[in-house]
């Protein structure tokens, strides 16, 4: 497993709560649509990345990270595992102090560059799953 749970509870609890989803767009039949909806339940903000760059769950998106104007505390990532490496990438470059694989995500290669760049990082979980957990 990549991400233990005490990786898990410091994402959620202490990495910041401004989450930049990527691949979150209006289609409520994706999950990254529902995912971000338990996140905001539980405080966070959520901030959409994905190409049309389209307004979800009531906040602004954004075509790509790097287009967001301000600092992203955590990226979780809702790509193909085959695309998520480059996204956990342009992760360490925006700053971001975690990044969170969902379900199905992974990305070995990935997984080291980004805990060699000092990010924390979790791989195959959902946070969805995870939050309520915590109680």
């Amino acid at each position: 497993m990549y991400g233990d749970d005490a990786t898990v509870r410091k994402i959620l609890t202490e990495s910041g709560d401004t989450w930049a989803v990527v691949g979150l767009s209006s289609n409520r039949q994706r999950a990254a649509y529902g995912v971000a909806q338990v996140l905001q339940r539980f405080g966070k903000r959520v901030v959409p990345v994905h190409p049309k760059a389209e307004t979800v769950h009531g906040e602004q998106g954004y075509a790509s990270l790097a287009d967001i104007p301000f600092d992203v505390d955590v990226v979780d990532v809702f790509v193909n595992s085959e695309l998520a490496g480059a996204v956990a990438d342009e992760a360490v470059a925006k700053g971001a102090k975690a990044v969170w694989f969902q379900l199905g995500v992974v990305d070995e290669e990935a997984y080291g560059r980004t805990r060699e760049a000092g990010l924390e990082m979790v791989m195959d979980r959902c946070p969805a799953i995870e939050i309520p957990r915590l109680g």
